[in-house]
């Protein structure tokens, strides 16, 4: 059905795609911060660039969306996925500047785990914005998306772990409250990726 009302150019899924790209790109990019000494503060600066970046397409998506008079997609499912695309990005930074300006001196085995966590999700996301034009694997975007939300549960047993942890073993007051925080909002990266999942699933059932 998609495909009937498209033009050549599908510019809509084009801007999707670099947004999910980029918050890929944004979540790898956070692991190598973790642990990275001297070097934390550029790797931070990288992830604010494509954290603007991903604003600049989200802003292009609006100026289409205005613009076109029949759209591929519903208007609304349109303006939701790209937004859901730019939170995740925008708690990825978020994380990423928190961990440099705390000064955060190593990261903790749980932190690691979210952040692989986060680039499990991010890469998922991509895989499912990259099927989303073409809806005749409807069951494969499903079964992505099942395993979006199943990490993001994964994430949620870290993030509860991993606070439990510190309130018992964290003699450091500061620290403590640092490194929830980042806790935090790594875990709502996969909320987010978890929302961008559910736009997906709802755009799969009324389209394919």
């Amino acid at each position: 059905m998609i495909s009937r009302f498209l033009p050549k150019e599908e510019g809509f899924f084009e801007l999707f795609n670099e947004s999910a790209a980029l918050t890929l790109e944004a979540a790898k990019n956070f692991k190598n911060l973790l642990n990275s000494g001297a070097n934390a503060a550029n790797i931070a600066r990288s992830i604010k660039t494509a954290e603007n970046k991903a604003d600049e397409i989200t802003h292009k998506t609006m100026l289409m969306l205005h613009r076109t008079f029949i759209t591929p997609l519903d208007r609304e499912d349109i303006h939701e996925l790209i937004k859901r695309l730019d939170d995740i990005l925008d708690f990825l930074d978020a994380s990423a500047q928190r961990y440099v300006l705390y000064e955060v001196d190593h990261a903790p085995p749980e932190m690691v785990q979210l952040a692989e966590i986060t680039i499990a999700s991010c890469e998922l996301v991509k895989k499912c914005i990259g099927g989303l034009s073409n809806l005749k694997n409807a069951q494969d975007l499903f079964e992505t998306c099942v395993q979006i939300n199943k990490l993001e549960n994964d994430a949620d047993h870290v993030l509860r772990s991993a606070v439990a942890g510190l309130f018992k073993n964290e003699s450091d007051l500061r620290r403590l409250i640092k490194l929830k925080e980042i806790y935090e909002l790594l875990e709502t990266v996969t909320d987010r990726c978890e929302d961008v999942a559910n736009v997906i699933e709802g755009i799969v059932l009324e389209y394919a």
